[in-house]
């Protein structure tokens, strides 16, 4: 009788802590420092937990009926698929991007979505849209280098202001191109057309030079001759006043110019008189 009891005693003490075990694991539950949660009471949302991470660690709920999602608190990636968009070239390009958003409402996420895959569905047809619509007005050439940057921005604003008018929640942190590429068929020719334009910039550069640097040489002569111009004058003047006053060395001087000017060239030949007055000075001195 008494081992009877015993066992009886020890199936109701599992059974008690087997109870105890079950009502607890629906009681408690543990909230990550990276992770804010939902509670909800059959399906409703009754509170948020560690929205702003002040309030992480074990927390406590109604056993079976109260039930917990969590979300996470850090961004969260999302790569959708690489897709064909038709530029406004209608050249086609294999586009790759990315999006990082972070979680700001959690309960207004969970009345759009419910569940990050249903997220993810929606924000991936979001993102699609907003650079076909991005990228389907610019040109080739700025998707690929010039603008993206500039571009990017502004799908990145679209897909920021979308998701706040339809209340879901979320804050968009980065939107990226990964890759932007030609389809095999396309690239040889648009590389080619690419390297038309270039070399036709360069060469309307390389004329804008030219015709700048004529321009500035044209300036320069001017300015020169306008300078050589009035330098002469005053040599004129200066000469025409020494030789007024000394016209013996004026007559010296000219002559030594005269010596110059025929005699600088090594294969000069003169045929002259040894008596000749054009060598008179070296004969006789200035003072002739």
């Amino acid at each position: 009788m008494i081992r009877r009891l015993n066992q009886s005693t020890l199936i109701g003490l599992a059974v008690a802590a087997a109870a105890a075990v079950i009502v607890l694991s629906q009681t408690l539950y543990v909230v990550d420092q990276t992770q804010q949660a939902i509670v909800l009471q059959i399906g409703a949302p009754k509170r948020i937990v560690n929205r702003t991470g002040a309030h992480p660690g074990l927390q406590i709920k109604i056993p079976f009926v109260e039930n917990v999602v969590k979300f996470d608190r850090r961004s969260i990636s999302l790569e959708p698929q690489a897709s064909e968009i038709t530029a406004s070239s209608q050249e086609k390009l294999i586009v790759d991007s990315f999006l990082r958003y972070r979680i700001k409402d959690p309960l207004q996420y969970y009345r759009a979505f419910q569940t990050q895959d249903n997220a993810e569905s929606s924000l991936d047809r979001l993102m699609a849209s907003s650079l076909r619509q991005a990228l389907g007005s610019a040109t080739t050439d700025q998707i690929i280098s010039s603008d993206r940057a500039e571009i990017m921005r502004r799908v990145r604003d679209d897909v920021d202001a979308r998701a706040k008018s339809s209340r879901y929640g979320i804050e968009i942190v980065d939107l990226r191109i990964k890759r932007a590429d030609l389809p095999p068929a396309n690239e040889l020719k648009v590389f080619n057309r690419m390297i038309t334009q270039r070399q036709q910039e360069a060469a309307q550069y390389r004329a804008q030079g030219e015709q700048a640097a004529k321009t500035i040489l044209a300036t320069a002569n001017k300015e020169a001759s306008t300078t050589r111009g009035q330098g002469d004058a005053e040599r004129a003047r200066i000469m025409a006043q020494s030789f007024g006053k000394d016209p013996s060395f004026a007559a010296y001087y000219r002559t030594l110019r005269a010596y110059e000017a025929s005699l600088a060239n090594p294969e000069s030949v003169l045929v002259l008189s040894p008596d000749s007055d054009f060598f008179r000075y070296f004969q006789q001195g200035p003072g002739r």
